[in-house]
């Protein structure tokens, strides 16, 4: 079993649209990015290529590359489960948390749940989605952006016991 880490952050872009988790958030500012700032499924990308020991989301999407320019971020994080599975892993479960004073991520978590899970090949208990405010510190709390940490955790193919086989089954 291996463990990933990934973090994210983007500016607030009043002239985009809002998405995250691949769920979009009508009624808010977007993230600025060079593709669609996605800032949770980028944070969950860079966990993946991590954990699997595959580098980081800028080394196999870089902000340079202007064929990225405005991609689907679920594109990134598809690939990434890709990758992970070609090295004989699978993901077992992710956790996510988006750190913001807006928008509320409470009512917008099932729906990410369920994007991420299908984006994973797992089933929507085994990820989890949730907010957490900065409590008007830093950029965070002035509301200039928004920041996730996201965690992962994966496993050999063919070595799920189990309780990984419940992770996965729900």
């Amino acid at each position: 079993m291996r463990v990933g880490l990934g973090y994210d952050s983007h500016r607030f872009d009043s002239a985009r649209e809002l998405v995250l988790g691949g769920v979009p958030i009508p009624g808010h500012p977007g993230l600025a990015g060079h593709s669609d700032g996605d800032a949770v499924l980028h944070a969950v990308t860079d966990a993946l290529l991590g954990a699997a020991g595959l580098g980081s989301i800028g080394e196999h999407f870089p902000d340079s590359d202007p064929d990225l320019a405005g991609a689907d971020s679920a594109t990134f994080l598809a690939h990434a489960v890709y990758l992970v599975e070609a090295e004989n892993y699978q993901v077992v479960n992710a956790d996510v948390t988006v750190i913001t004073e807006t928008p509320r991520i409470l009512e917008h978590a099932p729906a990410m749940r369920e994007r991420l899970a299908e984006l994973l090949h797992v089933s929507p208990g085994a990820v989890c989605a949730k907010g957490k405010s900065n409590e008007g510190m830093g950029f965070v709390g002035r509301g200039e952006g928004l920041a996730v940490m996201a965690v992962t955790l994966i496993d050999r193919i063919g070595d799920t016991d189990a309780l990984h086989a419940s992770l996965r089954t729900g």
